[in-house]
């Protein structure tokens, strides 16, 4: 572990930004794994301050509830993918190359990198597999949405949908097959999980092969017969 890499998010998600003070980076770090061992449902701030040492009044001084955290640990996600993605596609200039790469980047999100310090990435990836549709199915999500609170989701989807789109510009559905995929790459993950019959992943089996394969296939097919050809 050698670099710690900063990634700002909305200032509206949290009270006091926790990568200003250790306190705040430890809140974020061990609520990961806490919610990665306990489940969103059974996590609460009074459990991660025991785990802590810490106080619960400490914590809400940093997020107003544990929802915000939620959305937090989440749009993390979303922008650490988006770092990836941009790291390793910005010297390839074939967009097909490029969004074959995105998609192994999207299904393969599920190792730690070494390359940071600040959480452990593997362990984020599971709760964004078993809790991120929480962060936005919600009574208030439209208020959420008005004050950007999935700006980088919207971020990350973007720069997936602007390499489609020099793929087939004549493509007509690019939101939407971009944040199919992107939210396939999860949930088809959790069925091999959880639900098996609904998906052709088997769990310990290569199951995000599988899907890289699938969801690979599935984009390039949508946009070769929007197009009438196929790319190598």
């Amino acid at each position: 572990m050698h670099t710690s890499l900063r990634i700002d998010l909305n200032e509206k998600l949290y009270l006091r930004d926790p990568q200003d003070t250790d306190l705040g980076r430890r809140l974020v770090a061990e609520s990961v794994l806490l919610i990665d061992e306990i489940g969103f449902e059974h996590f609460t701030f009074k459990k991660l301050a025991q785990r802590i040492d810490s106080t619960e009044a400490s914590l809400y001084r940093y997020f107003e509830n544990k929802h915000k955290l939620l959305v937090y640990l989440v749009s993390w996600h979303w922008a650490w993918l988006r770092y990836q993605i941009r790291f390793h596609t910005h010297n390839v200039p074939d967009p097909c190359e490029r969004l074959r790469l995105i998609m192994g980047i999207i299904i393969q999100a599920n190792q730690d990198d070494p390359a940071t310090t600040q959480l452990d990435e593997a362990a984020l990836y599971r709760i964004v597999v078993h809790e991120a549709s929480k962060a936005y199915l919600t009574r208030d999500v439209d208020g959420d949405n008005r004050e950007g609170l999935f700006r980088e989701y919207k971020q990350l989807a973007a720069g997936i949908v602007a390499v489609v789109q020099e793929i087939n510009p004549a493509y007509a559905f690019p939101q939407a097959l971009v944040s199919t995929l992107l939210e396939s790459a999860r949930k088809q993950l959790f069925f091999a999980q959880h639900l098996p019959s609904l998906t052709d992943a088997v769990p310990g089996g290569g199951a995000e092969n599988t899907l890289q394969t699938f969801l690979t296939q599935l984009a390039f097919a949508t946009l070769a017969q929007a197009s009438g050809t196929i790319p190598d």
